[in-house]
């Protein structure tokens, strides 16, 4: 195939866009950048009854917000549009005619009712009821193959509900071709004759893709596994309609994080972690789950946590920024098992991206999500940061790690009192406030040499010194380097925070 390359992204707008969609558009895109060709959005909304409010702009957002936008699509358009399927549906109306003027469907007017009594005498007789070439003209089966042209026509002007099937063909062996799964043998006995148009105008979603592909001249359809069971299908409609089909790859599913079945929402919601790339409100619940954004995540931090579920680049390398995934993607390295979700695994790529990010560029999160900072100076700010950081897997984990830079204790950790302070500590921490009053305080080294010569000097150890020295500064056992605290702090903060600590006890 030497067509130019083109790809597209095609879900459907009944609700937020799903982590496993955003890796489908994500791999879509890599395709498209890797063989410089167009990475296509179609808004596949044929069902109108599952539409839901907001959610094409909510794919559109979380598609900029990944960094991985469309080429064409609503509001990009470009010389196959329009790209909702909802603006197309007069399109469909002149294939499906095709197909039955070829003898390759057939109009069927079978009630829901007639095909659930079907479907229960089939079950009675402990068989599976499937409309295909084994009942199509036989039996109670009502349908353009044993009714007459006449009978037909007839039939439409009355107004009667009729669906057009799709005839498939009978005793045949077919072999599909997917890039990521090989050769499939499909025996086309299995199939049955599905649903391709309905009278109320409107196509299902096998026409339409077909016919939309072929249109916008798609290349390649990467898309999900759950898609796997259409490709028989999909690939005959191409020959019925004499088209070259395009490549396909069904990319594997993402799994739980047990490993065990496909993820979803319900199990983010149980252990606490985002399967939404932003928030998403739903309407009727009034619920609101969290996104990757409003989590903390960096995008690209997402991306390339999503870009390893299923794909690997055959090397150890981990940590890879957009231009590096395009340069390394390739569909042949795309797995066939499914991927499992880990969790800490995602928080692990953040803290990378986290630690990626400069401390400059920090400081502006960090005021703006903590206001009562707003009169430090940034460049202390900063400092703070800097000490602080790699300790953190998202900004908003900066304030309860730098807390006491800012405000000094108001209390002190109970746990901490009882192992730091001991009846010595008053008299040693005194002497300590003496000791810092006379030392040199424009570095670390000399605030820290004046105090550990101190303590070598009249032999008192370490811990006798530290701990409760700890415990007044920060208010508990925790934080960073206690020198780089004093000297940040300074040193007549520094001093006043451990008489507070001797007045309390």
């Amino acid at each position: 195939m030497n067509n130019p390359i083109r790809v597209r992204f095609a879900p459907s707008p009944t609700g937020p866009l799903h982590i496993g969609g955003v890796r489908t558009a994500l791999f879509n895109y890599l395709f498209a950048k890797k063989n410089g060709g167009t990475f296509v959005l179609r808004i596949e909304d044929t069902d109108q009854k599952r539409y839901v409010d907001g959610a094409e702009d909510y794919i559109i957002e979380s598609l900029n917000w990944c960094n991985i936008p469309f080429d064409e699509g609503p509001g990009k358009e470009g010389d196959f549009g329009p790209y909702r399927q909802s603006e197309r549906k007069h399109l469909y109306k002149e294939y499906v005619d095709l197909l039955i003027k070829n003898n390759k469907a057939y109009y069927a007017f079978d009630s829901a009712e007639d095909l659930d009594k079907e479907r229960k005498n089939h079950e009675e007789n402990g068989k599976t009821f499937i409309y295909n070439w084994h009942n199509r003209t036989k039996g109670r089966l009502v349908n353009s193959l044993v009714l007459s042209e006449k009978e037909v026509q007839d039939k439409i002007a009355n107004g009667d509900d009729y669906v057009v099937r799709f005839l498939a063909p009978e005793g045949q062996t077919i072999m599909l071709s997917d890039t990521i799964r090989g050769q499939i043998k499909i025996d086309t006995n299995t199939l049955d004759d599905k649903v391709l148009f309905k009278s109320d105008g409107m196509p299902t979603y096998h026409l339409a893709n077909v016919v939309d592909d072929y249109l916008m001249k798609i290349t390649h359809v990467i898309r999900g596994e759950e898609w796997l069971p259409s490709l028989a299908l999909h690939k005959l409609l191409y020959k019925a309609f004499g088209w070259e089909a395009p490549v396909f790859a069904h990319l594997p599913l993402i799994l739980k994080p047990t490993g065990k079945g496909k993820l979803s929402k319900r199990d983010g919601d149980k252990l606490g972690f985002p399967v939404f790339p932003l928030n998403w409100k739903d309407r009727t619940t009034d619920s609101l789950s969290i996104g990757y954004k409003e989590a903390g995540y960096y995008s690209a931090a997402v991306i390339n946590f999503l870009a390893f579920l299923g794909w690997n680049p055959g090397t150890e390398q981990e940590i890879f920024n957009l231009e590096n995934l395009i340069n390394a993607f390739d569909l042949k390295n795309v797995n066939k098992a499914g991927a499992r979700f880990d969790p800490d695994k995602t928080k692990w790529f953040n803290h990378q991206y986290m630690q990626k990010t400069s401390a400059v560029d920090l400081v502006s999160v960090f005021m703006n999500d903590n206001p009562q900072t707003n009169s430090v100076d940034p460049g202390f700010i900063e400092l703070v940061i800097e000490h602080v950081k790699e300790r953190a897997t998202f900004p908003s984990e900066l304030w309860g790690l730098s807390h006491y830079f800012f405000n000094a204790p108001t209390e002190y950790s109970e746990a901490g009192i009882k192992k730091a302070w001991k009846d010595h500590s008053k008299t040693v921490m005194t002497q300590l406030i003496n000791v810092l009053s006379e030392a040199k305080d424009t570095t670390v080294d000399e605030l820290q040499s004046a105090v550990k010569g101190w303590i070598t000097e009249n032999e008192i150890g370490f811990g006798k010194v530290m701990m409760p020295l700890r415990i007044a500064l920060v208010g508990a056992l925790e934080g960073v380097d206690v020198f780089d605290i004093m000297y940040l702090i300074g040193k007549k903060e520094s001093i006043k925070r451990i008489q507070s600590l001797i007045d309390s006890n």
